[in-house]
């Protein structure tokens, strides 16, 4: 296989962030939810990949380089010398990454048409519900939010959590991992934002976490997987 050209022509972000490595998939991101669930996927598939931090605390997200390549100015952002057809390839929202990297791989996503779409289901139960709700507590519990008198758009969030909370812990009350027997992207993407949620977040008692029946111990299963450790901790330095 011949060593991939990652030009800054073709590649603008590479002017900030160089590929040390230019033949490994490329991840920009940073230790959040939604960093962590691309760098948990390449830790569970194995694949070489080389990171890049992007302190989205100093603003790198905005900066020209970073818009290059998700002009949506959100982490995470690959960049695929390996891409379709051979070719250097370019992808954001942490979603379609997933996605992308397990039909690139075969892995983590069922080829069975049922089980497909089902695992697609409840990853986009996550992108939609759990993702934004959670992210709402944090910023009115943890941050600019605390400051503001009227408690009701954090009643509301909470509130919201809770119930997202109970359909995962409904779903898990007779199978292992969400799509049954398989732990696949669907687990991925949630393991990081309930794990957030009661941690960084620090609102536990707030939802009531401890009340639930089978949530904690699928947390506790998917964070024992030693992929799962090492991608929580990519591009946190």
């Amino acid at each position: 296989m011949n060593t991939p050209t990652l030009s800054e022509s073709a590649f603008p972000v590479f002017r900030r962030w160089p590929a040390v490595h230019p033949d490994r998939l490329q991840i920009f991101g940073a230790p959040t939810p939604n960093g962590v669930k691309v760098s948990i996927m390449l830790e569970e598939t194995g694949l070489s990949y080389e990171a890049h931090r992007v302190d989205i605390m100093a603003g790198d997200q905005h900066t020209e380089e970073f818009l290059s390549l998700n002009p949506n100015g959100k982490i995470p952002a690959i960049v695929d010398p390996h891409g379709p057809e051979g070719k250097p390839f370019a992808l954001w929202e942490s979603g379609a990454i997933l996605i992308y990297l397990a039909e690139k791989t075969g892995r983590f996503l069922p080829r069975e048409p049922e089980k497909r779409f089902e695992t697609l289901q409840w990853l986009m139960f996550q992108m939609g519900g759990i993702g934004p709700i959670f992210g709402q507590v944090g910023w009115f519990h943890k941050f600019g939010g605390r400051d503001i008198a009227d408690k009701r758009p954090l009643d509301r969030y909470v509130r919201e959590s809770r119930r997202l909370l109970d359909v995962l812990d409904a779903r898990l009350a007779d199978r292992q991992w969400i799509v049954g027997g398989d732990y696949t992207i669907a687990d991925m993407a949630t393991l990081g934002w309930v794990e957030n949620l009661i941690g960084f977040y620090e609102a536990a008692e707030l939802v009531d976490f401890a009340s639930l029946r089978h949530v904690p111990d699928w947390l506790r299963r998917g964070l024992a997987r030693p992929a799962v450790q090492r991608g929580l901790v990519v591009a946190a330095a």
